[in-house]
């Protein structure tokens, strides 16, 4: 395949899910979490305590960038800091049970939309192919800009 068709169906791909995601912001509730705080709460969910540091990093912003989210977030009782057992210079910042209810409420209205529309618009074929295509966007997204951009050894 040449890089040309690759290039192609690489913007057909940023271009749909770029849209998507616009769509999804617009289904989200009303009066949620601002998406920053969003963020930082669904990596807290999935990956468990993390310092402000790996918040930072894992979210590609300056760790001073996420101190008024943090603090937003331990104020609310949406998140609380721990100090670091193996590093007790360090602290650790984990998730609340409400700050998962927050997740699971900002989530749901965008899942119902999304499972709506799948099931008017697509076959089950179709879906499925939606949901195999969903975990190789989420490899995609963890994938190393640096380690892609390394010359070949070979």
């Amino acid at each position: 395949m040449s890089t040309d068709e690759v290039t192609e169906r690489a913007s057909a791909l940023r271009r749909g899910v770029t849209r998507l995601g616009r769509r999804l912001r617009l289904e989200r509730p009303e009066q949620g979490a601002p998406l920053l705080q969003l963020a930082t709460l669904a990596l807290l969910n999935g990956r468990g305590p993390m310092t402000p540091g790996e918040l930072a990093a894992a979210q590609q912003v300056q760790p001073q960038s996420l101190t008024r989210t943090l603090t937003a977030l331990e104020t609310a009782g949406l998140a609380s800091r721990r100090t670091d057992p193996g590093d007790r210079r360090r602290s650790l910042l984990m998730i609340t049970d409400a700050g998962r209810h927050v997740i699971q409420h900002d989530v749901s209205q965008r899942n119902a939309w999304l499972a709506m529309a799948m099931a008017e618009l697509l076959t089950p074929a179709e879906q499925e192919l939606l949901r195999i295509a969903g975990q190789l966007m989420e490899r995609l997204a963890e994938a190393n800009a640096t380690a892609l951009h390394a010359p070949m050894t070979g």
